[in-house]
């Protein structure tokens, strides 16, 4: 049976272009992150903490 990689996308140039992709949308997502003023980033958090704990609850 052949590697899933393969059977996925057989083509080698059309797999390393997809690789690149995903690491230049990555490397973008950071720069984007870190960019953010400090009370977006906060305000987030704290979004993301009172999800957990109405989760949790």
């Amino acid at each position: 049976m052949p590697p899933a990689s393969q059977r996925l996308d057989p083509d080698p140039d059309r797999r390393r272009r997809r690789l690149e992709l995903l690491a230049a949308l990555a490397d973008a997502k950071t720069a984007r992150e870190s960019n953010q003023p400090r009370r977006l980033r906060g305000a987030r958090l704290r979004e993301l903490i009172a999800i957990r704990r109405r989760l949790v609850n």
